[in-house]
């Protein structure tokens, strides 16, 4: 029992709402372009929930054996840090997370594809081992990209751009131009999600030389950093949103943004970091209920 508490722990549930989000709304824009098919949506969620488990494995690992899980650390324990899984247990982990992964790729891309589609298949397929390599080299390695500040650029890549497009494209088999503002929001929301990680364990990353964009540029400059972030998301919605409406109730996934506004406002005002550690989660979940609200919006094409 304590074994699988341990195990539960480092998968980080709480961090699925937030991957799931751009499979919902590429989802909601693939029906609005193309087609729904629940096998497809099935296949893609626990495809994402499998590179989520993966990357959260890796983070934990990686962070761990590098040091920068400490007494320091602000957030709450890991498994590695506290000694509930050993380095090995984690990394057989990781391989057994990946091996998963692959699997649900493969399956994932046979079924929405089919097997004479092979270009698509190929290319999704690549996509799909770097989200993969993405996944592991957040923190593993001694080239971990988070631990040089493009954290946030593959967030913003992977769980916006790809994420929101790629869903969308598996339902339509084209690209649709206007699903790049949605993806942009999810992106930069994402995004946000991490730069408040990053706020937060400012002192400690400091500490263990985990360049973040934060540690790089200082709490004061990260704020207003974070404001960019939330105030274009709104506006990349806003767009969207103008050039699709046809009732007021297409607006409705409009008012996750109050939610999310109390929360930015929260963020200015606060002066030590680690109080900040709430509004994670606060955001992650915002980002979650605009997806959700999205589906409604846009209910009367579904």
């Amino acid at each position: 029992m304590l074994k699988i508490k341990a195990w539960l722990n480092a998968a980080r549930l709480r961090t699925l709402p937030l991957s799931l989000s751009g499979i919902i709304v590429g989802t909601v824009l693939g029906r609005m372009y193309g087609e729904f098919n629940i096998g497809i949506f099935i296949l893609a969620v626990c495809t994402t929930i499998g590179f989520q488990v993966t990357s959260n494995f890796a983070n934990d690992y990686g962070d761990g054996v590098k040091g920068t899980d400490n007494e320091n650390r602000v957030g709450p324990k890991r498994a590695y840090q506290s000694g509930l899984l050993s380095r090995k247990e984690l990394k057989n982990g990781i391989i057994t997370a990946v091996v998963i992964c692959i699997l649900l790729v493969i399956s994932l891309l046979f079924y929405a594809f089919g097997a004479e589609n092979l270009k698509y298949i190929a290319i999704f397929g690549g996509l799909g081992a770097l989200s993969i390599w993405a996944a592991i080299r957040y923190t593993v390695g001694e080239s971990a990209y988070g631990y040089r500040g493009l954290g946030d650029v593959f967030v913003f890549l992977f769980f916006g751009l790809l994420g929101v497009l790629g869903a969308m494209f598996l339902y339509t088999k084209s690209m649709e131009y206007m699903g790049i503002f949605p993806a942009i929001t999810i992106g930069l929301l994402s995004t946000g999600v991490l730069n408040l990680n990053n706020l937060r364990d400012y002192k400690s990353d400091k500490l263990a030389n985990k360049n973040t964009i934060i540690v790089k540029i200082g709490v004061e400059k990260g704020k207003i950093y974070h404001t960019f972030l939330i105030v274009l998301s709104f506006l990349a919605m806003l767009v969207f949103t103008i050039l699709n409406f046809q009732s007021w109730l297409n607006a409705l996934h409009l008012l996750a943004f109050i939610t999310i506004f109390i929360h930015l406002r929260k963020v200015l005002k606060t002066k030590n970091t680690v109080l900040l550690d709430p509004e994670l989660k606060k955001l992650a979940l915002s980002t979650f209920l605009l997806a959700l609200l999205f589906y409604f919006s846009y209910y009367n094409f579904l």
